[in-house]
């Protein structure tokens, strides 16, 4: 059985991009989005039944091309690229994610995954039962409200409107005013959609892609990490391969979501070598057999519910607990 650095190693053959597939997975991607996007719109679909099902297909578009986003950032694919590099930076801003805070705190996540203590930042925030049990009534309010499902549900406004360009530019101004250009320039296109076209095409064009994508994307970085089975460690006691294969979640999708969230659900995998572009995970697991072994959740209503029950690391027993087991603690 491949451990540690060996199995990094043996991961390595996969973390070579294949420039055309590159290129092909994201210009069809980034051109269906606009096709689908302005299916929208009255001028090109007049049916409103096809045009809210374009409004609902631009909203995964939006989910598998965030995706993509999310390997550049990485400098997984088309480093290097000038081309690559104003697409991926237009679409951060589209996307109310500025590139510069997106990547310093997703970083972050990445060299911190499930340590008990620094994994809050770009992540999901975690407490131990007994920090929970110690802490004050607005600590645990606010804990819980960002670990909410209506959180999540509302992802567009609390954790990217908000969390992403108001809390990073009101923490920094000089380092983040792009922040604040991303916000201006978001209200600019909505206000913009909305006068000149009306108030339905500016729901079908922008705000429920949107809405649904971002509340997509909230849920899956959550399962990703919050999920029966999950482990966290003091911060002396990670390993990144540990974490990497026992922190992070195989999200078992039918091919047609898996296609929408560009295998994002390989996410152990990714966790282990995020050099591997998105369209060789599978290929990656497929060929090591110590990667088939991995912790699983899905997009079932029964898994979905599971990965929401969970709200605290108890140590004592090593998993993550829900309110009921609290409410029997105290």
């Amino acid at each position: 059985m491949l451990t540690g650095k060996e199995l990094i190693l043996a991961t390595k053959p996969f973390a070579k991009e294949i420039r055309w597939k590159s290129w092909y997975f994201t210009l069809t991607t980034f051109f269906m989005l606009i096709g689908s996007l302005l299916g929208t719109t009255e001028y090109f679909v007049p049916n409103i039944f096809v045009r809210i099902l374009c409004s609902v297909f631009s909203a995964l578009l939006l989910s598998r091309f965030f995706i993509i986003f999310h390997d550049y950032q990485h400098h997984t694919i088309l480093r290097g690229s000038f081309i690559a590099n104003i697409i991926f930076t237009i679409f951060g801003i589209y996307m109310i994610t500025p590139p510069n805070i997106w990547k310093r705190s997703h970083d972050h996540h990445h060299n911190h995954n499930a340590k008990l203590f620094s994994a809050s930042i770009g992540s999901f925030p975690i407490m131990t039962k007994q920090k929970f049990m110690e802490a004050s009534k607005s600590e645990r309010m606010v804990y819980l409200a960002v670990r909410h499902p209506i959180n999540m549900f509302f992802a567009y406004f609390t954790t990217f409107m908000y969390g992403m360009c108001v809390q990073s530019f009101v923490s920094s101004p000089k380092r983040h005013w792009d922040s604040l250009l991303t916000l201006i320039i978001h209200f600019s296109i909505a206000a913009f959609l909305f006068v000149h076209f009306g108030p339905l095409t500016w729901f079908l064009t922008f705000f429920l892609p949107f809405f649904l994508s971002h509340m997509l994307g909230s849920y899956l970085f959550y399962a990703q990490h919050n999920f029966p089975g999950v482990t966290f460690k003091k911060n002396a006691e990670w390993n990144y391969t540990n974490a990497a294969l026992e922190s992070s979640s195989f999200m078992d999708l039918n091919p047609f979501m898996q296609w929408v969230t560009a295998n994002i659900g390989f996410h152990h995998i990714h966790h282990l070598n995020s050099k591997i572009p998105f369209y060789r995970l599978p290929e990656a697991m497929a060929a090591i057999p110590e990667l088939q072994v991995a912790k699983v959740t899905s997009l079932t209503p029964s898994d979905i519910v599971a990965c929401l029950k969970l709200k605290v690391w108890d140590a004592d027993q090593n998993r993550m607990i829900g309110f009921e087991e609290l409410e029997m603690a105290k």
